[in-house]
């Protein structure tokens, strides 16, 4: 039997999962990937490790389904950087990781300089350390003899896909798709290319760009494989498309170690007034796709945090448990600003805060608030998604995914909050899924996108309970915890 295979490679874990045509999952394979911390603030991962593992996931995943692979579809961490020698395709310096903070000086710097009215207008984007150029930026000035090898054409720059495409292919193929291009801050959403107005006010050499290419297509050969990466796509927007959101207005939510809520806006950019990002969708076909989006850069690692720094759980099933043990937060709100704060407040000197401690506080409210922080966030930014796109065209539903999706308590607590259905589907794997799907129509396994909105099935529907008058108490509560911390 012919299969899919998809490459997940995440913040917090790189995996390989095998899907028939259909969409069932028939294999998967994982493994944690180490956190680097050499600052605070600085957030790097190892690329020689990020392949070593993917590569070992992919072989795992395969033989577990006993199949024979038809295409690889790769989805990925957005906005990470690696840049790497071409000649011997070793990495110059650890991966800058999306999360990382380090460049928030150079971006103030560039705001005040009045750029960014510019850099939204060509890229849908803020200037944020969140995006890439100023990460390749800092790799440039500071990896020594990196610019001027750059300049002669020496090195190669790209986000984590543009890395496992080189890898596979064995050094033949240096490129991105458009979804993964539009969060660099360097990409023209509306010409479809690198923008060389950005490239020179960021002082980066276009020598080291990626092509840019469609989500769906045949990208390069992967040797060991025998299976041509026929798809890409960043993993937000690869969720989006495995949720079948591919008509104007639909969205999905993904709880993983940050949260990214989308929405489908056609074949038109919709400029956001609230805050939020407009980026490209993942691409089938010629006709640019466009998305609003907005980007919590906490959601799962809070729950990561409680294992690990707080000790308050030995694994992150235990949460929900610990956090159902008490009826409510005691009055505690969690704002974890562990990396700023991202849409729709984009503060990255923020720092998180537990408000409201008194001694009858235990480690069970700590728990509750931190997973109704995650739904808190959510809910800011679907309200800021409401007012960009007016009463005509305000969800009515919001469809779910990513690890912590699986946790009724969280999703309960979002319907609650946001008064709408959240719609938790069979399938949760639904990034590894889009992309898988993204391999299968670049490949002609599967027959058109069309097709993608059967395979989505509902698992359960989340009704909210909570009175609209208790949710916008409770919401007031967020904003007020929110405005404390910025204005500490």
């Amino acid at each position: 039997m012919d299969a899919l295979l998809a490459l997940d490679q995440g913040t917090s874990s790189s995996r390989a999962l095998v899907f028939d045509r259909t969409g069932r999952l028939l294999a998967v394979a994982q493994r944690e990937l180490t956190q680097h911390f050499p600052q605070p603030g600085w957030v790097e991962h190892d690329a020689g490790q990020i392949w070593a593992d993917q590569l070992a996931c992919a072989r795992e995943a395969v033989a577990k389904a006993g199949v024979k692979v038809a295409a690889i579809g790769i989805t990925n961490q957005r906005e990470t950087v690696v840049l790497w020698d071409r000649q011997t395709g070793q990495p110059l310096h650890r991966a800058l990781v999306w999360q990382d903070r380090r460049t928030a000086a150079f971006c103030d710097d560039l705001k005040r300089q009045g750029l960014e009215p510019r850099v939204q207008a060509l890229t849908g984007l803020v200037i944020d350390p969140y995006f890439s150029a100023t990460k390749l930026r800092w790799l440039l000035d500071h990896v020594p003899g990196a610019r001027a090898r750059a300049a002669r054409g020496e090195l190669a720059f790209g986000t984590v896909d543009s890395w496992l495409l080189w890898q596979l292919t064995g050094g033949r193929v240096h490129a991105t798709d458009v979804s993964n291009a539009s969060r660099t801050l360097l990409f023209d959403i509306h010409r479809g290319d690198w923008s060389d107005e950005l490239l020179a006010a960021f002082d980066i050499p276009r020598a080291l760009m990626p092509e840019v290419r469609p989500s769906a297509g045949l990208f390069g050969e992967a040797t060991e494989f025998g299976a041509p990466v026929a798809g890409i796509a960043g993993d937000q927007q690869a969720a989006l498309f495995g949720q079948a959101a591919l008509a104007p207005g639909q969205a999905k939510n993904t709880y993983g170690t940050g949260c990214f809520l989308l929405m489908h806006t056609g074949g038109q950019p919709h400029a956001s007034t609230q805050g939020l990002l407009t980026t490209r969708a993942a691409q089938v076909g010629p006709e640019a796709q466009f998305a609003l989006e907005g980007s919590v850069f906490v959601g799962g690692a809070v729950v990561q945090w409680l294992r690990d720094g707080l000790r308050a759980i030995g694994g992150s099933g235990e949460v929900q448990a610990l956090a159902e043990s008490v009826p409510d937060a005691g009055g505690l709100m969690f704002v974890p600003a562990f990396a700023g704060l991202g849409a729709p407040y984009w503060r990255p000197d923020a720092r998180g805060a537990l408000l409201g401690l008194t001694r009858g506080t235990t480690q069970a409210h700590i728990a509750r608030a931190a997973l109704e922080s995650i739904a808190f966030q959510s809910a800011a930014v679907l309200s800021a998604m409401n007012a960009d796109v007016g009463a005509a065209g305000r969800l009515t539903e919001l469809r779910v995914d990513g690890g912590a999706c699986a946790n009724d308590l969280l999703m309960q607590f979002q319907a609650d909050l946001l008064g709408i259905p959240v719609l938790r589907p069979r399938v949760i794997e639904t990034t590894a899924l889009g992309a898988a799907l993204l391999a299968g129509l670049g490949a002609g396994v599967v027959e058109s996108p069309q097709a993608i909105g059967s395979l989505w099935q509902l698992e359960r529907a989340f009704e909210p309970r909570m009175s609209r008058d208790e949710a916008g108490a409770r919401l007031a509560a967020w904003d007020h915890a929110v405005r404390q911390v910025l204005a500490a």
